[in-house]
């Protein structure tokens, strides 16, 4: 049995299908959820201390380094980047 192979856009959302538009936020989103997740667990922070670090519930933490990208919007995401200390760039591609 041979199985096609096809070469990935760089965006998995594009690849599964799904609108371009709506591929590129979730690709974005995607992005930002697992760069906050590194940076919290790569400070030594507790869920706690993250939490009051950017403003938010612990609940709100453990959403965000469960990986649950549905119950953040891009704006939000971007929001907590900036309150952690960091700047958010958009690379457009052609």
């Amino acid at each position: 049995m041979t199985e096609t192979i096809h070469e990935s856009t760089g965006n998995v959302f594009i690849d599964l299908g799904i609108d371009p538009g709506e591929a590129t936020i979730l690709h974005m989103r995607a992005k930002l959820m697992n760069d906050l997740r590194e940076y919290i667990e790569g400070s030594g922070m507790t869920q706690v201390q993250a939490a009051e670090h950017l403003g938010i519930a612990q609940s709100r933490i453990s959403d965000l380094v469960r990986g649950k990208w549905e119950r953040f919007s891009l704006e939000m995401l971007i929001i907590l980047e900036a309150r952690a200390g960091r700047q958010v760039t958009l690379e457009l591609g052609v």
